[in-house]
């Protein structure tokens, strides 16, 4: 598959919206090229309270709370950003930037949508 950076970040909202997250994750692991975080329904004790979904560092993966976040792409995107940030080795990055980027991926979907919201 060929796809320009802007393409691949509808094509993964897309996915998602789709109620297909694990091919979604496995293109952006793809792009990034970086390993496949396990995608799981549950909660790490002390972590979930009021959040839609976190990712496990020590497990390498995203863990929604409840199912019907595995479908939300603004989660998925965001939760990836850890995942990405915590295997590069670099600093984990802050919420705000996992926000930024999910946000970017949901922006270019609008995009290729004709700005259909």
């Amino acid at each position: 598959m060929n796809l320009s950076e802007e393409q691949m970040k509808a094509y993964v909202v897309a996915l998602v919206l789709d109620s297909n997250p694990e091919e979604a994750i496995r293109v952006l692991a793809a792009w990034y090229k970086v390993s496949v975080p396990k995608l799981g329904i549950g909660v790490v004790e002390g972590k979930t309270k009021g959040v839609a979904a976190i990712y496990s560092q020590a497990r390498k993966e995203i863990l929604a709370a409840r199912r019907e976040f595995l479908y939300d792409p603004f989660v998925m995107v965001h939760e990836f950003y850890h995942h990405l940030r915590s295997v590069s080795g670099k600093h984990r990055g802050t919420e705000k930037q996992a926000d930024r980027f999910a946000l970017d991926f949901i922006e270019s979907y609008r995009r290729a949508a004709g700005g259909v919201r």
